[in-house]
Parts: structure tokens; sequence; C-alpha cells
């Protein structure tokens, strides 16, 4: 669709705007059959290693690389420019899909179509429901590519367990994925696969913030305007802040990323700027501010956080109990997010540790403790809890800025 579109409309890959180039090239395939048609005839010859084809196919490729690494470096996202596999990389292996599909007598042919019937799954009238292979017109759904993926990762990568975050909609192509990779052997028992599903972002409207085939939310777009309002939200806190760029940089990336990641994966949310930019609640904000002011007590205090760790911890307030029992949650709200595939655990761990130690410095003083021994025990209990939300943190992609 988008080489045929390019092909008809355009003279240089540098002249193109993606999102605009993808949102042109989508309308005029559900609109213009006769387009939707020559587009299908342009995978095919793509599929089929047609030279013209494949050299604008790199181009397009290239570009869009350099677009995906503005946004990856935005993001922190370290990513070699060797690791990012498409589904292309895959296309070596197809033929060896079909063959041992063929082989076993798993697939077959229907209405003009290569297909496997994977067992326990029909549609709406009863009848079987068909996984399709190979397309009529000879080219290769996604299907084949994510068989041929499967046989990768398995037997070349030796990977035990394959992770697919993908969105909830694709359910039930990945339950049929995976029984078709098993019933044809591509994976035995002993490899995991599985489907870790995530809903959608939401508009104020309550609609899906971005569509396909609509009018799209530019990424980029978003995270420079969480910068900006970062920094808003910062001045009105700390007007004085030193290095307050690249603190706006740290607070509204990561008060973006840590919206989508709070929220329990399956679930969808809204796309709230004020609640996301809170310093109050379950945002990044609010935990990057706690660790923040944690580093404030030490630079006050003109004590090294270093030397405190050895400091002997004495419990007596409730509040101090509290903290402590939150503290030592780490490793098991850590543990239980990875099992799940569920980073909202942690991020829900983080808030309730930055709330006890609210608590805590509300209640009971630190630098002007009633002695050198408390002074010492609570010093090390804020760094610990400083730590705790840095390591946190970090493990979500979000750095901890020391000053707000």
């Amino acid at each position: 669709m988008l080489i045929e579109h390019y092909l008809e409309n355009y003279d240089a890959i540098e002249d193109i705007d993606l999102l605009t180039f993808y949102k042109e090239a989508r309308e005029k395939f559900d609109n213009d059959q006769s387009f939707a048609d020559r587009s299908r005839e342009r995978v095919v010859l793509l599929q089929s290693k047609d030279p013209e084809t494949q050299d604008l196919w790199v181009k397009i490729l290239d570009h869009s690389m350099e677009e995906f690494n503005i946004i990856y470096n935005k993001l922190g996202v370290l990513l070699e420019d060797e690791e990012p596999w498409g589904e292309s990389r895959y296309q070596s292996h197809i033929p060896i899909v079909l063959e041992r599909l063929e082989s076993i007598g798993l697939m077959e042919r229907s209405e003009g179509a290569d297909v496997v019937f994977p067992q326990g799954w029909v549609n709406r009238e009863g009848s079987p429901l068909p996984m399709i292979i190979r397309k009529a017109d000879g080219g290769f759904n996604y299907s084949a590519t994510d068989l041929a993926c499967i046989i990768f990762r398995v037997e070349e990568r030796e990977c035990d367990e394959i992770l697919y975050v993908v969105g909830q909609e694709q359910k039930q192509h990945f339950e049929m994925l995976f029984k078709v990779a098993r019933e044809a052997n591509f994976m035995d028992d002993s490899i995991k696969a599985v489907h870790i599903q995530f809903g959608l972002v939401l508009g104020g409207d309550g609609k899906k913030m971005a569509s396909r085939g609509g009018v799209a939310v530019n990424l980029k777009g978003v995270l420079d305007d969480a910068v900006e309002k970062a920094k808003d939200a910062i001045m009105a806190k700390n007007p004085d802040l030193e290095d307050m760029d690249n603190v706006a940089i740290t607070v509204g990336i990561g008060a973006v990323k840590y919206a989508d990641l709070s929220t329990e994966r399956t679930n969808n949310y809204v796309f709230d700027w004020d609640k996301m930019l809170s310093f109050e609640g379950n945002t990044s904000p609010y935990l990057q501010y706690a660790h923040a002011r944690i580093c404030s007590i030490f630079r006050r205090s003109g004590i090294e956080r270093e030397s405190v760790r050895s400091s002997s911890i004495v419990l007596e307030h409730e509040s101090e109990l509290s903290l402590a029992r939150v503290i030592s949650c780490f490793s098991e709200a850590l543990d239980n997010s990875i099992d799940n595939y569920s980073p909202h655990l942690l991020c829900t761990y983080l808030h309730s540790l930055a709330s006890a130690f609210a608590t805590f410095y509300e209640v009971c003083p630190v630098l002007g403790a009633e002695d050198e021994a408390t002074r010492g025990s609570r010093m090390a209990m804020c760094d610990l809890t400083a730590r705790t939300i840095s390591t946190g943190l970090g493990l979500l992609g979000i750095d901890s800025p020391e000053q707000m």
C-alpha cells in the first residue's frame, strides 16, 4: 500500500511526512478498489523480491527508522541499529513454514488460499475457522510471518520464552497462532509463548486516541507537549530551579510513561494531562518529587548519603515501622510485577512507598531528631526510601532527578 502510494504520488523519500503519508495511503486503500488491488499486487512483488519494489521498500524503511529513532531517543529506549527486527527479516523462513505444514498435512487449500484449520476454532456459523497462510493472490499473510518468526526464535535464537506485547484485540490471532505452532511442532511444551495484552489509550471523549484509519496522534508531538507542560508545572513550584530544561524533560517524559505503565495493562485509560502531571496521587511527578525531597534533606544537612548506610536503624514510631514494612516489600512487589507481566503492580508499590514516606516525614523529625542515634536512623531510612524509588522508577525507564 505504502510503496504503491509513493510510486503514484511522490518523487523523493525525503518529501514524505510519515503520518500524512500513511493516512493518505490508508484512505485511498479503503476508498479506491483499483488502488487496493494494485497495492495487493505490489505486496506479492515485494515478497517475490522484485528489484524496484525492494529498493523502494528499503528507502521507506530507512526513512521510517530515522523517525523511530527520534522517538526512541526521547523515550530513552536503548536499541542498537541491528536489534529491531520487522516481519521482513523472517521472509527467508516462510518456505520452511510452507514445507513443514504441507509435509504433515496441516495446510490445505480453501477458496483459493492456503490455510490451516487449528483444532477447536469455529466461526459464527459453526464452521472450522481458518488461519490464512498464503492468500489467493499468492501473497503471504502475517500468520505466515509469525510462524516463520517462531521457527527462527526457537531454533536459531534458542528462546525458551517468547513474549508478544500486542493489543488485546489480537487475542484470537495469538491463540490460533500458538495452537498451530504447537500442532506443527514448531515449538513444544517446553517453550513458553505469552500474548501480553494491553488496552486502549482513550481521548477525553472516551474514544480511541489513535486510529489507523482516522486522525492519528503524533507521539513525537505528545512527548514535546509533555516536556513543555512539565516545565510549566515545575516553574509554578520552583521557578528558580537550576537545570530547568533537563528536569522538565525527565518529568514530562516520565509522566507519559508512568501514566501508561501504572494502569493495569488490560484496562483502557483516558489520556489526561492534568492527572499525569499532578504532584499528587499515583503519578511519576509525585514519586520523583519524593525522591528530590529526600535528596534535599541530605543537601541541607551536608551529610553524604553513603555515610548513613552503616547507621543502626531503630524503629519506635508507628510511621517508622510502616515505612520499614513497605521498604521490605520491594522484592516481593518486583517479583509479582515480573511474574504477572504487570508493571502497574510495581507502580502501585512505589506509590505506597512514597505515601508512607510522606507520613513518616510529617510526624518524625529527621534533621531535628531528639538525638544523634535517632537522626542517623531516620537519615538511613530516608536514603533507603530514595534508593528504592530510584531503582523502581529506573526499572520502569524513568529517571529520578535530585532537584525539582
